[in-house]
């Protein structure tokens, strides 16, 4: 008997068949972004500055997308964990990543970090920029960035600076300082911001590189002495202090600051949603008063502004990293 060729297809199974296709595309899934909750990874503990920067980025953008958004805290290994979390999340703008100083430097502190920081990741928005304050103790002879210099190069490594942890904004803008200056100071590390000021208050250091959100109330009731602020320009925030290049060592600026990302791949539709959301919400009155308080400078970038600034940044670091010989143990 002669086989029969296979029937053909009914049109009404080739019209299913693409509809499927079409509907479960990235491109139209996306479409309807956001339909569900989205999560804003922090890879610190809560109750510290990108954590604020992070619930009061995530109150305000959720207002913008009409979605409700939460914070994940993940701490742990220098952020490395919370990081590699979001690096491995379904690229679909339901997981990022509030990103800070931390990622531009853990490429050259860590020789195997598990994600690559440009590959595994897709940026989104530079929500905003930082600086930190020069504060010795109010009964110290140091009046100015010139007095700091004058007394560590008459007498090298006496005067000691206090940290809150390997590679951090204070360390490394200490390590800056002294590379710039030319000068000799003995680094002595603290689990965290507020033992490294009380022993600064104490007399037990002598300066400290600190955050505006750690030193700025002990700054306005005389406990602690400002002699310059870190970043490239003056902040409307502390007019009065000078920058430390403009009190001395020319060419200096260390800026702390947070980057919104997102797994690598992400569609490009909703990264240009979530930048413009995050745009938005850097205006509200909410950031207004966040910037006053943490010494913010709002920027909410386009997506190719934070790649530009992250890979300039960390390059920078790397540089100042290798000369001062700096390792995570």
């Amino acid at each position: 008997m002669p086989i029969k060729p296979a029937a053909r297809p009914a049109p009404v199974l080739f019209a299913l068949a693409a509809w499927l296709l079409a509907a479960f595309s990235p491109a139209v899934a996306s479409a309807a972004y956001p339909d569900r909750l989205i999560k804003i990874v922090v890879p610190f503990a809560p109750g510290g500055g990108t954590d604020v920067v992070a619930r009061t980025l995530a109150q305000e953008m959720a207002r913008d997308l009409g979605a409700n958004i939460v914070i994940e805290n993940k701490p742990g290994a220098g952020t490395i964990i919370g990081t590699q979390a979001v690096a491995t999340s379904e690229p679909d703008g339901y997981t990022l990543l509030m990103g800070t100083f931390a990622n531009a430097v853990n490429p050259s502190l860590n020789a195997k970090l598990p994600y690559d920081p440009h590959k595994d990741f897709a940026s989104v928005a530079l929500i905003a920029r930082s600086f930190n304050i020069v504060v010795v103790n109010p009964k110290s002879p140091f009046h100015s960035i010139a007095d700091l210099i004058a007394a560590a190069k008459a007498e090298p490594e006496r005067l000691s600076y206090g940290t809150y942890g390997t590679g951090t904004s204070a360390h490394l803008a200490g390590e800056l300082f002294k590379t710039l200056a030319g000068v000799k100071l003995t680094t002595v590390p603290y689990k965290g911001a507020a033992p490294a000021i009380t022993d600064l208050v104490g007399g037990q250091i002598q300066v400290m590189f600190t955050t505006v959100a750690s030193a700025a109330a002990l700054i306005l009731a005389g406990q602690l002495r400002a002699l310059a602020v870190t970043s490239a320009e003056r902040s409307p925030a502390f007019p009065d202090l000078p920058t430390v290049a403009e009190a001395g060592v020319p060419g200096y600026a260390a800026e702390s600051w947070y980057g919104l990302f997102a797994p690598a791949k992400t569609p490009a539709d909703v990264i240009d949603r979530l930048n413009k959301a995050a745009a938005a919400a850097v205006q509200s009155e909410a950031f207004r008063q966040l910037g006053v308080n943490e010494g913010l400078v709002m920027v909410a970038s386009p997506p190719e502004q934070l790649d530009q600034y992250f890979r300039g940044e960390e390059a920078r670091w790397r540089k100042v990293i290798h000369d001062a010989g700096i390792t995570v143990e």
